[in-house]
């Protein structure tokens, strides 16, 4: 029998986004205590309209959301899949939905922030064709950052 996974669209409001991210948050400070007064301010959450989430056998797995930087670009965030539902490919969906989402509403661009030590995430972006980019603001000066990019848009 398949394994039942559900994907909702919803905002920063729904209250399994909200644990999930509580979670990330402890997961990222109790990895890297040291970083966490350089960063703490880049992980607040304001109202966000552009969440998805992944339920997996009734249970909210795994979640990202997407927020405008500008014109052309949307900035991937919190991303995150809890250890135990890790390996079954929902980074990806997550990513790919979210990617859709954003080209629906007309941005061509998507960029993301991470941590250099954080290589499985590195390695997963750069698998779905996000590319090594210079830090932009907020995290320009940033060493421990490491920025991505990637065009989500064809132009014919």
């Amino acid at each position: 029998m398949k394994a039942k996974i559900n994907v909702v669209e919803t905002t920063s409001e729904n209250p399994d986004f909200i644990s999930l991210i509580k979670i990330f948050d402890t997961f990222l400070w109790e990895r890297y205590p040291e970083l966490k007064k350089d960063y703490w301010g880049n992980n607040l959450i304001e109202f966000n309209a552009n969440v998805i989430l992944i339920y997996f056998e009734g249970k909210a797995v795994a979640s990202g959301c997407f927020k405008k930087y500008n014109q052309d670009t949307v900035e991937l965030k919190r991303m995150f899949v809890l250890p135990e539902a890790r390996g079954l490919g929902l980074a990806q969906l997550v990513i790919k939905e979210l990617e859709e989402k954003a080209r629906n509403e007309g941005f061509a661009n998507m960029i993301l922030e991470t941590l250099y030590k954080q290589i499985e995430a590195i390695s997963l972006y750069q698998k779905v064709g996000f590319t090594i980019i210079e830090n932009y603001e907020p995290y320009v000066g940033l060493s421990n950052s490491v920025c991505m990019s990637k065009t989500i848009k064809i132009f014919l």
